[in-house]
């Protein structure tokens, strides 16, 4: 028998700032890898017909309790391809970043987590640039420090990462 086929898997993802110029990020694992933890950003699965701006804000709304608007999401910043496996399925993944900015007054609310998000995602906290550069923590995606020194010029394009 051969190896499994990875299953496409399209992502919105969203970087989202606090007035503080910090990104949002969770920390999380694989529940058959759970010793290997990582931090990345909120968003998720687009569903069949969606377009990626209304998956982001969606999965936005649903990770943190943050209702913004596809319009004021700015974006696709960055897209990135990556293959992985989760809960012993390999997928071909291709994720589109959005920007956005956290509402004065808002608090996050998790309460809209998926049981699977409920079991692998252990908490969630602002990071700055700095914390980013100086982590030893596995972080997603991996340039995310030297990104975010440009995340507010953004030019139109989107920019490949890894």
């Amino acid at each position: 028998m051969g190896e499994e086929v990875p299953r496409p898997r399209p992502a919105a993802r969203v970087i989202l700032l606090d007035a503080e110029d910090r990104v949002l990020l969770f920390h999380g694992h694989d529940p058959v890898r759970a010793e290997e933890t990582y931090w990345f950003t909120a968003g998720g699965g687009v569903e069949p017909g969606e377009d990626l701006r209304s998956a982001a804000a969606r999965e936005l709304a649903e990770e943190t309790g943050v209702s913004l608007a596809p319009e004021e999401l700015a974006g696709p910043l960055w897209r990135r391809r990556v293959a992985f496996s989760f809960e012993g399925r390999n997928y071909d993944g291709e994720e589109w970043f959005f920007l956005g900015h956290f509402p004065d007054g808002a608090e996050i609310d998790t309460t809209g987590f998926t049981d699977l998000e409920s079991v692998t995602i252990a908490e969630h906290r602002w990071w700055s640039v700095e914390e980013l550069r100086d982590t030893a923590e596995t972080v997603y995606p991996v340039q995310l420090a030297d990104l975010m020194t440009t995340v507010r010029e953004w030019d139109g394009t989107v920019k490949a990462v890894r």
